[in-house]
């Protein structure tokens, strides 16, 4: 294996696996790790780095990566020595800490940044005292290091180090405590600024302060021809927005739009900014974007929504672009991303006015079904008459007429007048039926004499509509339609006036349920029970429990969950249910019985499906036995998973009786 390892004329790819392949605690693994380190090729490095951190020795591999530290001319083996050391852990801290008392410089500079990636708070001290080592680039590592791990006392030495006259000192404290979110004066980071050398590591180190002062000198520099320092200043820009919720930035955003609006070419730079693949660059362009309020930048702002972390930002940026932003918005869609486009239809939602409608209008002429459902609750909240019309007529689209029926009711509470005589009109022109629904729903009783002339209607779509609509508007008109409909030749129109039946209850509705009970459609017969639970019909139960037995799966499935909605399922109507050859009835009886009140006869029925040759209504018994709570229950829960063979069923068995045991 080693021999594969040291061959220098082996192939990367053999090498890389022959490392993977070796056991940690196999003797001589160390050595062949070791040896790893030194090849080639950065994945043999990396493997063996990783393969050395699970070798059981944990002193002895630190030793050993110390060691190689020490190797001068062999910068691939000590790069991935110090990788592996950083993912040593605590073993590791004192061997470095040694480490920094060595004669070469350069060791204590490498032992130095890997404590500062182990980051160890208690090293803090001895890190300060690096300091003040004689070599400057040790200086250096423990001012970085101590970014990346120190308390309030690195901070204070970081800060000192502002003042230093040497350039790399000063770099590594700007970083350092911009890493630790320390901000000192304000006034010795906007000396630093200036500084070609630090400026991009100060203005990022400005985004910790308040909107204001520093806010300015990030914003001016977004002039600058060098694209870096652009960005940093994004990335404070960012920073600072951040630290701030997104209805409390108004100082923040005026001095941005201060400053921003006299920057030549400002605008394309945020354009940019917001497509590049810094995160961190983008959110701060989204900033930027805000306060400019530049409408153009719409579409590329909508297209930072690809980033799920933006998308806050992206929503309230949008939000700040004014009606231009939403109109290129609108004409943009086509050409947005499946994310940006998601996120801007959600926002268009949020920014239309009474000006929207043509827009929104025409954005329904293309859009696919998901962003057209979108749009019709645009037009609902555009408060706009103009959105009335093309709302009815979304109406007898069977996709949007209950989308376009809720946004017509938004607009009926702005303008009622407008929406009724719009819907009045769509039905006198016979556009769809679904608009009768909406227009009984809205109208109230001014719509009566329309929907009584309509459930004589020559087609059954229209009659069967209003007797529905009827039944919402006026009780008494309702059950007078639903009573005559309930003869009509055509079951659409039986279906309805059962359906009303249901919404209205009471005695009378009840008597004529018990015909529609007996009607000689199956779909008529269907509603009718689905109806009685409904009305809350305790009348028709007989007629139910008749219909358990029933061979049709389907009305007798219905007809337990009614009963069980009454809340009359008896134990003799169980017992029919749970022996009906549906395995769906069984299931509903079942349902009805967790729904009910723990009972010994309720868990014997429980009981006597554990062997039921369905799985899934195994399944459903061990559930309902496990929630009734009754010990008595518990042996039998155990025989039956004893013997299942079911992963399902057992796994449903295995918690109901975890769930007894644990009741006892």
């Amino acid at each position: 294996m080693s021999d594969t390892v040291r061959s220098p004329a082996g192939q990367e790819e053999a090498r890389y696996r022959a490392l993977q392949a070796v056991d940690p605690r196999a003797p001589g693994a160390l050595e062949t790790f070791t040896t790893g380190l030194h090849d080639e090729s950065w994945r043999v490095r990396h493997a063996a780095a990783e393969g050395l951190r699970r070798v059981p020795d944990a002193q002895g591999v630190t030793a050993r990566l110390i060691s190689v530290l020490g190797e001068r001319g062999e910068t691939g083996a000590r790069n991935a020595a110090a990788e592996a050391l950083a993912g040593m852990g605590p073993v590791a801290t004192q061997p470095l800490v040694h480490l920094l008392e060595h004669e070469d410089p350069d060791q204590r500079k490498l032992a130095a940044d890997i404590l500062g990636q182990l980051g160890h708070p208690e090293v803090e001290d001895v890190l300060l005292r690096a300091l003040s080592d004689g070599d400057l680039n040790v200086r250096v590592a423990a001012a970085e290091a101590l970014g990346r791990l120190g308390g309030p006392a690195a901070a204070l030495a970081l800060e000192g180090l502002l003042d230093t006259p040497t350039p790399l000192l000063r770099l590594a404290a700007l970083e350092g405590l911009a890493s630790l979110k320390r901000a000192p004066p304000l006034e010795r980071v906007m000396a630093l600024v200036e500084d070609p050398a630090l400026q991009r590591s100060a203005l990022r180190l400005l985004g910790l302060y308040a909107p204001g002062v520093a806010t300015e000198r990030i914003c001016r520099a977004l002039a600058s021809p060098v694209r870096s320092v652009r960005e940093a200043a994004l990335v404070a820009l960012g920073t600072q927005a951040g630290a701030l919720g997104p209805y409390e930035r108004g100082e923040l955003d005026a001095v941005a739009r201060s400053v921003l609006g006299g920057i030549p070419g400002v605008t394309e730079r945020v354009a940019q900014a917001l497509d590049g693949e810094d995160v961190q660059v983008r959110a701060g362009a989204l900033v930027a974007a805000g306060a400019l309020g530049e409408a153009s930048l719409a579409v590329p702002v909508a297209e930072v929504a690809r980033e799920d972390r933006l998308l806050r930002e992206v929503l309230f940026t949008l939000g700040q672009l004014g009606p231009d932003g939403r109109r290129l918005l609108l004409e943009g869609m086509g050409t947005l991303s499946l994310p940006a486009r998601t996120v801007a239809a959600e926002a268009l939602v949020l920014l239309v006015d009474a000006t929207s409608v043509p827009e929104l209008c025409a954005l329904l002429e293309w859009a696919e079904d998901d962003l057209r459902a979108v749009v019709v609750r645009a037009l609902g909240r555009t408060r706009s008459p103009q959105a009335v019309a093309p709302l009815v007529e979304l109406l007898a689209d069977p996709a949007l007429s209950g989308i376009a029926a809720r946004a017509l009711e938004q607009l009926t509470v702005a303008h009622p007048l407008a929406s009724l005589t719009a819907l009045e009109a769509a039905v006198e022109q016979r556009a769809t039926p679904a608009a009768v629904a909406v227009l009984g729903r809205l109208g109230g009783a001014r719509v009566l004499p329309l929907l009584r002339r309509l459930a004589r209607d020559e087609e059954a779509s229209w009659r069967a509509a209003a007797v529905e609509a009827a039944g919402r508007v006026d009780g008494e008109a309702g059950l007078e339609l639903a009573r005559g409909a309930l003869a009509d030749e055509s079951p659409r129109v039986r279906i309805a006036a059962v359906r009303s039946l249901g919404q209205q209850g009471g005695k009378e509705a009840a008597t004529f349920l018990g015909l529609a009970l007996k009607d000689e459609d199956r779909g008529v017969r269907v509603a009718a029970v689905e109806a009685v639970g409904a009305a809350g019909a305790k009348e028709r139960s007989a007629d139910l429990e008749s219909l358990v037995r029933h061979g049709d799966g389907a009305l007798a499935m219905l007809a337990v969950r009614a009963l069980t909605k009454l809340g009359t399922v008896g134990a003799g109507v169980l017992w029919d249910a749970l022996s009906h050859p549906d395995a769906e009835v069984v299931k509903a009886a079942l349902a009805a019985l967790a729904s009910a009140e723990a009972s010994a006869d309720g868990a014997a029925l429980a009981v006597s499906l554990l062997g039921h040759p369905r799985w899934d209504v195994r399944v459903a018994a061990a559930r309902v036995l496990g929630g009734l709570g009754r010990p008595e229950c518990l042996l039998a829960l155990e025989q039956a998973l004893s013997v299942e063979r079911d992963a399902l069923a057992r796994a449903a068995l295995a918690d109901a009786v975890a769930r007894l045991s644990s009741g006892r």
